[in-house]
Order: structure tokens, then sequence, then C-alpha cells
């Protein structure tokens, strides 16, 4: 996959690595927990570990099964997060003698209801990036600016695709039947990972298009990109960087009911943060784009049974976004914050305007 990025810059020279030092992850709750029920809520942190080994831990130390182990969504691995978990309220008294080098409790209070998937409003993010020289620092804001204006791409991190990248690959040979995964968390990982790939090569080809609006007129690229001189004459005209194409299927931000672009007071609405463009995550059952962005979208479509499909924000707009260089140690530290389901990673690519390589594979 190209990742194709929105911003104008040249790329970045900074070293980014996660560490429990230099990536912190704080998740937001999606509402106040009551203070009582049959559910026990513990807010935790953890260094170094997946959410998925900590559950385990947890699940060990209880003598419980994982699966009876609530949790709101999946945090980095090689990072120091701070999430909510619960398990029910009857083993609180062997949670007193809990203890584990990677796993600390930070706070407990009871809730009605198990914390689900899903369950989280967002994360707060401080990144540290090193060897950070004045230029660096000085584009590096100029990006933060831009991305407060205008937001920024919602792909899909280098933490859906494996080590390799390749784990999409599995996926489309699953759903094909020439791949059989017994492992059932694995099987949906890699499903996952398919939908993600897909989602992320239609992005990379809307912000191509957008791009080259900048670069050609729309009579030069009606037969690139095939689609009609008015409606590339219409997308030429919107300020966003990502241009919006009738039929879009757009959201309410940052939640809210899918409908149809249809009318040009969208585009007014979109450039206020009001509502934003969706991606197709295929698969039955979900929505699809219609008439002129219909014919892009289908290129992207190619899961129709097996799985449930859906629709993703194809564009967010990160909040509380802040940036400090610190000269001496030529560090430049981030802070920000994310809707759930989106990657801090993708952030700092989008400033680097280049792939951010790991040593090791993340959650």
């Amino acid at each position: 996959m190209e990742r194709q990025y929105y911003l104008p810059h040249s790329p970045i020279e900074f070293h980014f690595r996660q560490s429990a030092r230099d990536f912190v992850v704080d998740e937001i709750p999606l509402y106040p927990f009551s203070g009582e029920g049959e559910h026990l809520v513990l807010h935790v942190r953890k260094k170094n570990l997946s959410t998925w080994q900590m559950v385990d831990i947890f699940s060990n130390h209880l003598g419980i099964k994982s699966r009876d182990i609530g949790y709101a969504g999946l945090k980095d691995k090689n990072a120091q997060t701070k999430q909510y978990i619960s398990v029910p309220k009857k083993f609180e008294p062997l949670l007193e003698n809990f203890e584990h080098e990677g796993i600390k409790i930070l706070e407990k209070q009871y809730h009605n209801n198990k914390i689900r998937i899903g369950h989280l409003k967002g994360n707060r993010f401080f990144i540290r990036l090193k060897k950070v020289n004045p230029t660096s620092a000085f584009k590096i804001q100029e990006a933060l600016k831009a991305i407060k204006k205008n937001g920024m791409p919602n792909y899909f991190g280098f933490q859906r695709f494996g080590l390799d990248g390749e784990n999409y690959k599995k996926g489309e040979a699953i759903l094909a039947g020439t791949l059989k995964e017994k492992n059932r968390k694995l099987h949906q990982f890699y499903i996952n990972s398919y939908q993600s790939y897909l989602f992320n090569s239609w992005l990379g080809k809307r912000i191509q298009i957008s791009k080259l609006l900048e670069e050609f007129t729309p009579k030069e690229l009606s037969s690139i990109v095939n689609l009609p001189e008015e409606e590339l004459v219409s997308m030429k005209a919107q300020k966003h960087p990502l241009k919006l194409i009738h039929g879009d299927v757009m959201m309410h931000y940052p939640y809210g009911k899918l409908f149809h672009y249809e009318s040009e007071e969208e585009v007014a609405r979109f450039e206020k943060h009001d509502i934003s463009i969706s991606g197709l995550l295929s698969g039955k059952r979900a929505t699809r784009a219609q008439g002129l962005a219909q014919s892009i979208e289908s290129e992207f479509d190619t899961i129709t049974s097996g799985i449930d499909g859906a629709r993703r924000y194809g564009w967010i707009y990160p909040e509380e976004v802040e940036g400090e260089y610190k000269e001496n140690e030529a560090w430049f530290e981030l802070h920000f914050t994310l809707p759930k389901g989106c990657y801090a990673t993708v952030l700092i690519e989008e400033i680097a305007k280049r792939e951010i390589q790991t040593d090791e594979h993340q959650e």
C-alpha cells in the first residue's frame, strides 16, 4: 500500500520509537461509571504489555476466563497506557494481593455493566520525537497548525497489518476459502486486516485525486480519473484538502447518522467539522456510496459474504493539539486527543510524510 499524504511539506527527519517513556496513552471513558453494580471497574496502567496479555494476566490471577473481563479498546504494547477494565465484583478480594511489574491498579469503582469493546470516547496521547533540529521543529509546528485547521486522514495504522505488513493477504485467502485459521481471534483479525487494507486503499485513492486537482485542470484530469469534468470543477472549488464527490456517504461528526452528499451545503458543513466523509469497510449489509462516488468506492468493495461491513470516518479532527520543541534535548513533544479507533502513529506519519518504521510488532 502506497500511503498518500495530504500535507504539502517535504518529508521531515526525526527519530521515533514506541516505548513506555516516549509513547503514553490515556483512555477517555464514554461516560462516568455509576459507582454501584455487580461489576468492578479497574483503572489500570500497563507498560510493555498488549491489552490481550494484560487480560490473560488478570484472568490467570483471578481464575476466570478471559471473556469474563471487559475492556473498551486495544492499546499499544510498546507504550505506557492507562485504560479501564471490568471484572465481576465478587472477585474483588482476590485483587488485594495482585502484583505485576508491568501493571498497576490505579483506582477501583463499581458499575452496573461489563465494559464492552467500543465503550470509550477516545484517547489522549503524549508522544516524544527525538533528534529534531530547529528547521524540522518549525515544519512540525506548521504541520500541526494545518492538522488543527483541516484534520487528517483516518487511515488504519501499521498495527493492523503485522510485522511484514501482509496480514491482509491472509484475510483475503480466508474469505476466498484457500486458507483456514483455527484460532478464532486470529481468524477475525486477518479478515479485519483485509477490510482495513481495502479502506486504506480507497482513502489513498481519494487523497490522490484531491491532490491531482491542485496540479491539473478539470478538463485535463477528467480522462485520468474517469470523473465528469463538471464534477471535477465542483471538487476543485472546495476549500477542504479532501474533495467530496456527489454520492459520498457522510456522517455527522463526531458521531451520528449516515446520509449521502447531494447538496452543496454539505461542503460547507464538512469544512466546519460538523460532518465528515466515511469510507467503506467492505462486507455484507453496509451502506454504499451512490453515483459518481460509488464508481470509485466499488474498486475497493470486494467482500460480499462471510463478514458484515460497516462505515468508518475517512477524515477526523484531532482535538487539544499541542506541540513543544525542547531545543536543548532536540526533542519535540506532542499532546493530542483522537476519537476511538484512530491511530496516533498515523498522525506522526502524516507529519513526517513517510512511513514510521518500528522494531517490534505492535498490537
